[in-house]
């Protein structure tokens, strides 16, 4: 088991971190604010490519319902989140952390809680984690590092320190990924891997109308979602 991309992941998240936190303060807020919407709207296009899998094969190909699927995981995905809490309980991880490390940042929890959600809902981490737990191959993380390395500068910019912190996020459940990658290799199939990717980019949406302050959605709490749609592929397919 291997997992060496998500380290190289967090030497870039908490570079970019420094890099941001130590200069971003000093560029004009007009030019901050640009660049968050800039992030924002990328975030917006990565979402939509990664949502548009229910037209592409296989999921196209194993059912006409493959947008029901995946909407219909989402929407129970944040049922059981809003049950459960989950954007709550990253909240008070991240105030816990806040009183422990930097209790002048007035940001921080949003920092640690969008860079969280940023960098661990995706393609490329749900991929590349698994490339990387099955066979060494970190080279889908190396590309998704460097991504996330700038996107750390300029969230850091705006949000502070609680952006670094989103490190604990991505060790927890990027490198948990790779480490259970073995244990599940038989049910990863391609229709599966796709519906996660479909379903992860709907949640990436929700990232980008926050970034963009068009909608507080707790994104959060629909994290269920990626274990969901795979479930309901699964039993699709079976029948």
């Amino acid at each position: 088991m291997h997992v060496t991309g998500t380290l190289i992941n967090v030497v870039t998240v908490l570079l970019g971190t420094a890099l941001g936190s130590l200069f971003g303060s000093r560029l004009p807020e007009r030019i901050r604010e640009t660049v968050m919407h800039a992030l924002g709207i990328a975030t917006l296009v990565i979402g939509f490519d990664g949502a548009f899998a229910v037209f592409r094969p296989p999921l196209s190909t194993l059912t006409r319902a493959s947008v029901v699927i995946v909407l219909g995981s989402v929407l129970l995905g944040g049922v059981v989140g809003e049950a459960l809490h989950i954007e709550d309980g990253l909240e008070r991880a991240g105030e816990a952390l806040k009183r422990r490390f930097a209790r002048g940042e007035a940001r921080f929890v949003e920092g640690f809680v969008v860079a969280s959600l940023v960098f661990c809902v995706g393609p490329l981490t749900i991929l590349g984690s698994i490339r990387d737990g099955l066979t060494g191959d970190y080279q889908l993380l190396a590309v998704k590092s460097l991504l996330d390395g700038f996107a750390a500068l300029a969230f850091a910019s705006a949000l502070g320190w609680g952006v670094g912190f989103s490190v604990v996020t991505i060790l927890v459940y990027q490198g948990g990924l790779s480490l259970g990658a073995s244990s599940v290799a038989g049910a990863l199939s391609d229709d599966i891997v796709a519906s996660i990717t479909a379903a992860g980019g709907l949640l990436i949406i929700g990232i980008g109308l926050r970034l963009l302050d068009l909608r507080q959605v707790r994104v959060g709490n629909m994290l269920p979602a990626l274990a969901i749609a795979p479930v309901a592929v699964a039993i699709v397919r079976a029948l």
